[in-house]
């Protein structure tokens, strides 16, 4: 079997959620002797075809963006090509672009579409693009939602219930390196081990601004891992309340992101915003064994997080909810270590990668199944 997936960004261009997601599934299915490749635009390049790892990537240049959405007219005939060659067509919303290709390729194959997210912040623009989304909606075959919490409070999934499934993002650990233990050591003489970490990039809905108002009074140790368009500004609201223990280190290596999962007291996933739609770094401090504080927005992250028992759920956007939060987990070391080992259960029961391969699978087969009746 064949799969092609289709994505605004890939390895190694970006390493956001959705990109680990479809290396997570691209890599897991080809170890399952599926065929899998993925095209994707990129900044570097102009047409490149390359194996990464045991899969393969195609990459065409991106010719511009508008409001987040990569452009490039290459990727209309080589998607064409490549779809031909195809058994399924896996899309990732949302990217309007590839509603656009969709129906310019007019390809007849089976579809599956995996709904990372509304779109939360273009809302003048989601006007205009809302027949061609409906359309390309009703066109696919199957859509995954990647919770039930947010097929469940998800305005645009509503019309399509009746093909939605879901299926959760699950991550296999063998993917992530072992902690060094040189920059294990190197970290814990820098943080020491009762620190609270928070890892992805940095952006607005990430909520970085209330946990900031929410450690003012407190400072307790905060490590901040990642890089984005709202670095700068964070760093100056930190500094003007006068914080002392929160470090921001900026993009790091996967290396030295193992060695803080490892070290820290606890992870911390703020996200106010539904554009936070499962929380991959949250995830990660599930498979790593760490109690977690996130806030409830109707999304994935409170699929993960079950409150008292992986880690405390707060109301969003509340940073007296944070703090007391903060706090609770700071002077209870032995509920945090608790709350911990049931967050590592419960990825191990619900959220590894070879899980969530195995729904794919199987709702690929299925599709072609029905092709073919």
């Amino acid at each position: 079997m064949k799969v092609l997936h289709f994505y605004k960004t890939y390895l190694p261009d970006s390493h956001g959620g959705v990109e680990q997601f479809i290396y997570q599934l691209a890599r897991g299915c080809a170890l399952r002797g599926m065929e899998i490749g993925v095209l994707s635009l990129s900044s570097e390049v102009s047409d490149e075809t390359i194996r990464f790892e045991n899969h393969v990537s195609h990459r065409v240049r991106k010719d511009f963006e508008v409001a987040s959405t990569g452009v490039s007219i290459r990727s209309i005939s080589k998607f064409g090509i490549l779809a031909r060659e195809a058994d399924i067509i896996h899309y990732h919303h949302p990217w309007p672009f590839a509603d656009v290709v969709h129906f310019a390729t007019s390809i007849s194959k089976p579809t599956v579409l995996t709904y990372h997210s509304d779109i939360i912040r273009q809302r003048w623009l989601m006007r205009l693009y809302k027949p061609l989304m409906n359309r390309f909606l009703k066109s696919i075959d199957r859509i995954v939602a990647t919770s039930q919490n947010y097929l469940d409070t998800s305005g645009t999934l509503i019309g399509y219930r009746e093909k939605t499934e879901v299926i959760p993002i699950g991550l296999d650990r063998l993917t992530y390196p072992d902690p060094d233990k040189h920059l294990t050591a190197r970290w814990r003489a820098e943080f020491g081990e009762r620190f609270f970490l928070f890892v992805g990039v940095l952006r607005y809905y990430k909520g970085l601004h209330i946990l900031i108002e929410a450690n003012r009074r407190t400072d307790y140790p905060l490590v901040i891992v990642g890089a984005g368009p709202i670095e700068a500004e964070l760093r100056e609201h930190a500094a003007e309340v006068g914080l002392t223990k929160v470090r921001f280190l900026g993009a790091l290596s996967d290396q030295d992101k193992v060695a803080l999962y490892d070290l820290s007291y606890a992870v911390i996933f703020p996200s106010h915003l539904r554009a936070e739609a499962f929380g991959i770094s949250l995830l990660e401090g599930a498979m790593f064994g760490k109690p977690m504080i996130s806030s409830e927005i109707g999304t994935g992250t409170s699929y993960i997080n079950i409150h008292e028992e992986t880690g405390l759920v707060v109301p969003a956007n509340d940073p007296d909810a944070l703090r007391e939060a903060m706090r609770l987990l700071y002077e209870n070391p032995g509920l945090a270590e608790k709350m911990g080992r049931q967050a590592y259960l419960r990825y191990q029961k619900y959220f590894t990668a070879d899980q969530m391969v195995d729904r794919y699978m199987h709702l690929y087969n299925r599709l072609l199944q029905q092709r073919r009746s």
